[in-house]
């Protein structure tokens, strides 16, 4: 690995480290090709470099202590986070370097708590017949008496601490809150209205004086992509979502008919048309193709296409992702970037972006 990877001491501008780390991770992925990921000597190389990166940040935000401001030494717990990252994103849920990174990140985040003014909050709610429901709100970084929220929706095998490392790098320099929703709770995403449970989020959000209940939007990813359409299109609440567009559940729904009918899906080769619950989303929807909405391009675009002639607004990402048989490896770093990108076009003022985007 280049020496430039490698951190070198506290930036003069909080979040410049971390926005150079970030850019050198995403040009390391950029690099990749499905013939190096074969190579299990090399994959596990790349694993122990960007595992040693984390372990500098982590030892450079421990060494500075109380000597170094708050921020900074936040900074470089995040860039710790963000390596591990990385190096976690190389490896495969067997790979005993996953348990090892699952610690180091583990106590990167419980270090992160004590650094920043407005620490993270845990919060549970009462959801009618559903139980208790149990998340974790970020506030945002800004001195705002009210921000834009987003509601993020992991997928059922995704913990709550694995969307937080992830997402705290991206949004901790962003004005806006997030609240991250546990997806593995069974009785709340697996019944027949998971739109329900995530409506008493929405109602949670929209009482607390710091968040801008105008302003409000939902990300799923995942099984939560699906989750977040039913959301966006039964509560105008939300200003904006990223999501599946509907598409599960209209294959779902066609699968079902088919069923029904007696007709097997490979009689019957009529092309899929899933428009009809798209266009009952009133706000603004990007849809990020690939394992993070179960999407494909080909879908995507001809819903696309039905909201276009309907006059309504959705945009499409297609991230870069390498294909290998440990499974996907993706720029989670331009991805992140990208969907944060339009949140801000969408709840804030931002640079306007391409309705169709290829990173």
């Amino acid at each position: 690995m280049d020496c430039e990877y490698w951190p070198h001491g506290f930036s003069d501008v909080a979040g410049g480290s971390l926005a150079r780390l970030r850019k050198r991770a995403s040009a390391f992925f950029e690099g990749l090709s499905v013939t190096d990921l074969v190579r299990e000597t090399q994959r596990k190389s790349w694993i122990s470099d960007w595992t040693r990166v984390g372990d500098d940040y982590l030892l450079l935000a421990e060494s500075a202590g109380g000597a170094g401001p708050d921020h900074v030494v936040g900074e470089s717990y995040l860039c710790a986070l963000t390596a591990f990252e990385v190096a976690r994103s190389l490896s495969y849920s067997e790979d005993p370097a996953s348990i090892v990174l699952a610690d180091k990140i583990g106590l990167s985040l419980s270090k992160l708590e004590d650094c920043f003014t407005k620490p993270i909050e845990r919060a549970e709610i009462d959801c009618f017949d559903q139980g208790p429901l149990e998340g974790l709100f970020l506030p945002a970084a800004c001195d705002e008496s009210s921000a834009p929220a987003i509601i993020c929706v992991g997928d059922e095998e995704v913990t709550l601490s694995s969307m937080l490392s992830r997402l705290f790098p991206v949004a901790l320099c962003r004005r806006v809150s997030l609240l991250l929703i546990d997806g593995r709770n069974a009785s709340a995403f697996r019944s027949s209205k998971p739109e329900h449970a995530l409506g008493c989020w929405l109602d949670y959000l929209d009482g607390r004086p710091d968040v801008d209940s105008s302003r409000i939007a939902v990300y799923g990813e995942g099984a939560g992509a699906s989750h977040a359409s039913r959301l966006a299109s039964s509560d105008r609440r939300i200003a904006a979502a990223v999501c599946d567009g509907g598409l599960w559940a209209s294959h779902r729904r066609q699968a079902s008919v088919r069923w029904i009918a007696g007709v097997s899906h490979g009689a019957d080769r009529s092309p899929i048309r899933p428009l009809r619950i798209s266009r009952t989303i009133p706000c603004p929807i990007l849809m990020v193709v690939g394992s993070r909405s179960m999407v494909r391009e080909e879908d995507a675009l001809e819903l696309q296409a039905g909201y276009r002639q309907s006059g309504a607004h959705c945009s499409i990402v297609v991230p870069n992702a390498i294909q290998n048989p440990l499974g996907e490896v993706e720029n989670f770093i331009a991805v992140d970037d990208f969907v944060f990108d339009w949140f801000d076009d969408k709840l804030g003022s931002a640079r306007q972006l391409d309705p169709l985007t290829y990173l």
